[in-house]
C-alpha cells in the first residue's frame, strides 16, 4: 500500500501534500497542529528519523521537517511546520529521540520547545556566547571569540543514594579516539546510570556549507566520518542527482555499490578485533586487524585511498577502475573468505563466551523510541535494514537477507557483524561477475530544489537532506547514526561492571566525529 493512502486514512483527504523527489512525502502542518499529528503518527506505530530546521526555507522564515518512517512503506514522510516565532512545542514525550534534536535545532537557530523537559545546551558547550546561533543566516562563518558567560556549568543528573559514587571518564581519552564525556553512577563496581556528553569538537560543516557548490560539498559529505566516507559521499550525492534529474551510470552504480560494502567489510573487522583485544585477547584479535588491513590495501589500489575518500562525485565516480584490479580483488575476496572463516572460530573459545555473552544487552524496547538502527539494533531483533527498507543504488534489484539476532548482548553484535561481512563479501562477488562496461560519469547542470536522503553505513541508517537554491547549497542536514545510537549506550551499561564499558562501547562502534558536526 501506498504511504500516501495510509495519510488519507488517518488525515483525510484533504491534504496538503507534496510529492518529494527522492521516495518522500511533505505533509504541511500547522504549527498549532504539529502536537496532535505526531500523537496519531504515534499511535500508529510511525517512527521518528530525524528533526531539523532551515530558515527561509521558500523563502518563508523558520520551518521544522520532523522525518518519519513506517514498517513496510518504502516512502519517508516529512511533516513540514512553518513557525510564525521562533518557538514551537515540545514533541519529545512523544518520541524520546527528539530531545537531542529539539536541544540541537535551539543551540543553531535560537528555537525554544515550550514543554521541553531537557533546555540543556546540546553542542554548544559554556564557553559559546549566550546569543551565539550558528546556523541563523545573519551569522557569517568565521573565527569566533570564545568569552565568559552566564551560562552555567553543565547540570549533569545527579543519582544519590547510600553508596553510590560517581565516575568521570573524559572528555579527553588516553588514546587517539575523540573527546567525548562519560558521567558513571556505581554502587561498588556496577553501573547504576550513565549520562554521556559529546559534542567537545563541534565543526560547523553545515555551516560550512552554505553557499558552495554541490560538487565542492563532497568532501564535506566526506568528512563527516572517516570511516563513513564513501556511505555518506553517496547519501549526499543520492539527493544532489535526484534534485538535477542525473543518471548515473550503471558501471558507477555498480562500483559504488562494490566501495559500500567494502566500507562496511573494514569497519565490521576493526569492531571485531577490538571487541576481542579489550579482553585482553590481543592473538585472537590479530587475524581480524591483518584481514582489515589487507582490505585497506585493495581500497588503495582501488580508488587511491585507503578510505576511498575522493572516489564518489556528483554524477558517479570521479574515476574508473580497471578490469584487471576488480578482477585481483574477486581473486582476494575468495582467500579472504577463508581466512575469515579460520578466525571465525575465535566465537568457540570459552574466555570469549564468558565475556561477550549477557554483557551490555540493549533491549528491544528502546529500539524505537531512540531510533537505534544498524547492527546494534539488528542483534537486538529489529529488523530494520535501509538498503532494504528505502532501497537506493542497485540495492533495490538484489536479493538481500535480513540478519537478525535475538540475544541484544555483545556476543550477538559480534556474530552478526561477522555473517554480514560474509554477506557483504557475496554481494561483492555478485556485482563484479554482472559488471558493465561503459563510462563511470556524466556531465550534468545543478538544478534548485530540495531532497531527502537515506543509506545504511555500517553502523547505521543515516539522514542527509539538501535545499539547492540558485545552484547552491542554502541548506545541509546530516543525521548519522551514531547521533542516535549513542543514546542506547546509556541504558545498554545498566547492571553492568566498569571495566565491561570499553567492551560495551567498542561493540557499538560510534562515531564522535558523525555526531559532532
Amino acid at each position: 500500500m501506498k504511504l500516501s493512502i495510509e495519510l488519507e486514512r488517518l488525515f483525510g483527504k484533504n491534504l496538503e501534500v507534496v510529492e518529494g523527489l527522492n521516495s518522500e512525502l511533505y505533509l504541511r502542518v500547522h504549527k498549532n497542529e504539529i502536537q496532535k499529528a505526531v500523537n496519531c503518527l504515534h499511535e500508529n506505530c510511525f517512527e521518528l528519523v530525524a528533526l531539523f530546521c532551515a530558515e527561509n526555507f521558500l523563502d518563508q522564515g523558520f520551518t521544522l521537517f520532523y522525518v518519519f518512517e513506517k514498517d513496510g512503506y518504502n516512502e519517508i514522510l516529512v511533516l513540514q511546520s512553518l513557525l510564525e516565532s521562533k518557538n514551537s512545542v515540545s514533541i519529545a514525550t512523544v518520541f524520546s529521540s527528539a530531545c537531542w534534536y529539539e536541544r540541537e535545532i535551539t543551540d543553531s537557530f535560537g528555537v525554544e520547545f515550550l514543554g521541553s523537559f531537557d533546555k540543556r545546551r546540546l553542542f554548544l558547550h559554556e564557553s559559546y556566547p549566550s546569543d551565539f546561533h550558528p546556523l541563523l543566516k545573519s551569522f557569517k562563518n568565521g573565527k569566533i571569540e570564545t568569552r565568559p558567560t552566564n551560562i552555567e556549568e553543565y547540570p549533569f543528573k545527579l543519582i544519590e543514594g547510600e553508596g553510590v559514587y560517581q565516575i568521570p571518564v573524559g572528555p579527553v581519552h588516553a588514546g587517539i579516539i575523540e573527546p567525548g564525556h562519560f558521567r558513571f553512577s556505581v554502587i561498588g563496581e556496577t553501573i547504576f546510570n550513565l549520562e554521556i556528553r559529546m559534542f567537545y569538537k563541534h565543526r560547523g560543516l553545515e555551516k560550512l556549507a552554505e553557499g558552495m557548490k554541490p560538487q565542492e560539498c563532497v568532501k564535506i559529505a566526506e568528512t563527516v566520518s572517516g570511516d563513513e566516507t564513501v556511505a555518506n559521499a553517496v547519501a549526499f550525492c543520492n539527493a544532489v542527482e535526484k534534485i538535477s534529474n542525473i543518471a548515473v551510470p550503471r558501471r558507477a552504480l555498480e562500483l559504488r555499490t562494490v566501495f559500500l560494502e567494502l566500507e562496511r567489510i573494514y569497519s565490521y573487522l576493526g569492531d571485531l578485533g577490538g571487541m576481542i583485544v579489550d579482553i585482553a585477547y590481543p592473538a585472537g584479535a590479530s587475524p581480524f586487524l591483518i584481514l582489515r588491513e589487507e582490505i585497506f590495501r585493495q581500497n588503495k589500489e582501488l580508488t587511491g585511498s585507503r578510505f576511498m575518500k575522493g572516489a564518489i562525485t556528483v554524477g558517479g565516480l570521479s574515476k574508473d577502475v580497471p578490469d584487471y584490479t576488480l578482477r585481483n580483488l574477486s581473486t582476494f575476496l575468495i582467500s579472504f573468505s577463508k581466512h575469515l572463516r579460520n578466525a571465525e572460530k575465535i566465537d568457540d573459545t570459552f574466555s570469549l563466551i564468558d565475556r561477550f555473552e549477557t554483557t551490555g544487552k540493549i533491549k528491544p524496547e528502546i529500539l524505537i523510541p531512540l531510533h537505534i538502527t544498524g547492527p546494534i539494533a539488528r542483534a537486538s531483533g529489529k529488523a530494520t535494514d535501509t538498503r532494504i527498507d528505502h532501497p537506493y543504488g542497485l540495492y533495490g534489484e538484489m536479493n538481500l537477507k535480513r540478519r537478525i539476532l535475538q540475544n541484544e548482548d555483545v556476543l550477538a553484535r559480534f556474530s552478526l557483524k561477522m555473517e554480514e561481512i560474509l554477506d557483504s563479501i557475496k554481494i561483492i562477488q555478485e556485482i563484479l561477475c554482472k559488471l558493465r562496461t561503459g563510462e563511470v560519469s556524466i556531465p550534468y547542470q545543478i538544478k534548485d530544489g530540495y531532497a531527502l536522503s537515506l543509506v545504511e553505513s555500517a553502523r547505521g541508517q543515516n539522514v542527509h537532506w539538501i535545499f539547492i537554491k540558485n545552484g547552491l547549497l542554502d541548506r545541509y542536514k546530516v543525521r548519522t547514526a551514531s547521533f542516535c545510537n549513542w543514546q542506547a549506550i546509556e541504558h545498554a551499561v545498566l547492571g553492568n561492571i566498569v571495566p565491561d564499558f570499553p567492551l560495551i562501547n567498542k561493540s557499538m562502534n560510534l562515531s564522535y566525529a558523525g555526531t559532532d558536526l
